[in-house]
């Protein structure tokens, strides 16, 4: 089990969602406790944002495939299903437990800045919905990449189920179709001339909104799709769809080039690698920010001793905070592409987080910028996706990737049919222009030819005695960290059982803006313990909307020993069998 045996769980709920009577669903069990729906399954399990991708990961480990081949049909079938995030147009990180006893490892297929890219061309113009915000992808580099080194069925048998969901159509569930109709309805904010294509591509024919049922057929991105699973990652990056980036590029006044394309490649690295109450935590290493930060908050709440009696009070509510406010410092001074910047190697250590921790004032609320040291500092007055994969032997793949904002730069490569990222938002766009407002300006993440802009994914594998516990990540931008911070504390140092700890409600700090943001749900909905906090210091807003969607996987003992959940916030699906 994730959770520690013998121990109460303090959150005032009672352990009983493993317990229910089972709701059979193919060859899963599935059942529900409160919002969300676990699945069990002993052979393999995929939670992914819709039930297509999901559907397609599941299908390729019934036929003898691993996690890896899984977690491509998958990310493929997303970039179909669910265009606002999933994608062949962004990048992201896929985490890799191999289960054979070899090291986990972390494929880096984040986007890259053109080579004509230069450190002020924002200066001017901060648009970030045309063909200038647009990196050069990374997506299908990557999971060529992985499928190369540890894939077990033909490349092409695991790019097939996109395809035809692509060339056959498939039947809108009514995320789908919201997805959808917000994609179009934020053509209204772009140049009408750019925004025909992705128009062209994902609106109703007949301009009305899609409705749930609807069958959505996308017969350019078929084609696409179709050249890379006859030519690898070269249907890609070099022939007919390169061709159709580079004229696209060039008609739009766009940076990527067809040697930007040729020379793009995604990178195995060595993943961050942490432990928390004697859990081993892998994450994402730069250019991600996840897996340090995440590790950083976690290092100074065991120095700062969360009390699992008191749940969420504002004793341990405070100290959670003040480890955010901490991380998310240390991130901006320090983060970026390591072929780049020099990124220290204490950040990570137990002794460096003492240190942080002794800066802690158990009474009160730390001002954020009493921790800016030697940063320039002024005042002023996202989308991506995740999901997770385990197969019968133990492969494990948390997988992170995006095109950045929903929907990415709303521009889509004509006759290609797929959307493009608006990534080189994630740069600092201005040198020392780190203000009150959450802008960075360190040096560390600044524009380069070439480089890999900062990012805030955080796949995150998580293993106890040498074995996969807990697969999790989620999408929203500088929350990603903080919501993948709540799901691990909520079930390793809270003792929830996966449902619940992906249920209940999020809270988020980042620095600047020096202001606590939670979800108004659950146990935080006018909750008196933000009177508490408020009185310690600290700003504290709810969100208007929900923190992430933090699609996870858990590892048992006994029968039904994967546990598959998918985060209710923006809908999704496990499947297992």
């Amino acid at each position: 089990m994730i959770c520690k045996k013998n121990n109460t769980w303090v959150m005032g709920l009672i352990v009983l969602g493993l317990c229910l009577p089972f709701l059979t669903v193919g060859k899963a069990i599935a059942q529900a406790s409160g919002k969300v729906v676990s699945v069990r399954a002993d052979q393999g399990m995929v939670v992914s944002q819709t039930p297509h991708g999901s559907e397609a990961g599941r299908v390729i480990l019934e036929k003898g495939g691993n996690a890896v081949d899984a977690a491509v049909a998958t990310a493929l079938a997303l970039a179909v299903t669910w265009p606002e995030a999933g994608n062949i147009g962004g990048g992201g990180f896929m985490m890799i437990d191999p289960g054979d006893g070899r090291d986990v490892v972390c494929v880096d297929y984040r986007e890259v800045a053109p080579l004509a890219s230069t450190e002020d061309m924002y200066v001017k113009d901060g648009n970030r919905h045309n063909y200038k915000a647009v990196g050069v992808p990374g997506t299908v580099a990557g999971l060529y990449l992985a499928h190369e080194k540890y894939g077990k069925l033909p490349w092409k048998d695991v790019v097939m189920p996109a395809v035809e969901l692509a060339r056959d159509g498939f039947v809108l569930t009514s995320w789908e179709a919201h997805s959808l109709n917000s994609g179009v309805k934020k053509l209204d904010d772009v140049d009408k001339a750019l925004a025909l294509n992705l128009r062209k591509a994902y609106g109703k024919p007949d301009g009305t909104n899609w409705q749930e049922g609807d069958r959505m057929v996308l017969p350019d991105l078929a084609k696409t799709l179709q050249a890379i699973a006859d030519h690898g990652a070269d249907g890609f990056y070099k022939g007919a769809v390169a061709e159709l980036i580079d004229k696209d590029m060039k008609r739009h006044k766009g940076l990527i080039t067809r040697e930007d394309l040729a020379k793009y490649r995604a990178v195995i690295r060595k993943p961050i690698h942490g432990t928390f109450q004697g859990y081993d935590i892998y994450g994402a290493p730069p250019p991600s920010s996840g897996g340090i930060t995440l590790l950083i908050e976690l290092n100074i709440l065991e120095q700062l001793e969360l009390d699992p009696a008191q749940g969420y009070s504002a004793e341990n509510l405070h100290k959670i905070v003040e480890a955010m406010r901490r991380a998310y410092r240390e991130r901006a001074a320090h983060l970026g592409d390591p072929d780049f910047a020099d990124i220290p190697d204490y950040l990570t250590s137990k002794d460096y987080a003492r240190g942080l921790a002794t800066t802690f004032n158990p009474q009160k609320a730390t001002d954020s910028e009493a921790l800016l040291g030697d940063i320039k500092f002024s005042r002023k007055g996202k989308d991506t996706t995740h999901f997770s994969v385990i197969d019968k032997d133990g492969m494990a793949v948390s997988n992170t990737y995006t095109i950045e904002q929903s929907w990415g730069s709303r521009m889509v490569i004509e006759g290609a049919g797929f959307v493009l990222n608006n990534e080189m938002g994630d740069f600092n766009w201005f040198v020392d222009g780190t203000n009150d407002q959450g802008s960075i300006g360190t040096a560390a993440n600044l524009i380069r030819p070439g480089k890999r802009m900062l990012s805030s994914q955080c796949p995150v594998i998580l293993k106890r005695d040498g074995k996969v516990v807990l697969l999790t990540g989620s999408p929203g931008g500088r929350t990603i960290i903080n919501t993948v911070l709540c799901v691990i504390l909520n079930t390793c140092a809270f003792d929830m059982p996966l449902d619940e700890a992906i249920d209940a409600p999020r809270l988020h700090h980042q620095w600047f803006p020096d202001v606590i943001r939670h979800e108004a749900r659950g146990e935080f909905d006018g909750a008196k313990v933000w009177d508490e906090l408020k009185a310690m210091g600290h700003e504290v807003q709810p969100f208007e909307w929900a923190q992430g969607s933090a699609h996870s996987i858990a590892v048992t003992e006994g029968p039904g020993r994967y546990i598959g959940v998918a985060d209710d916030r923006r809908g999704g699906k496990a499947e297992g069998y």
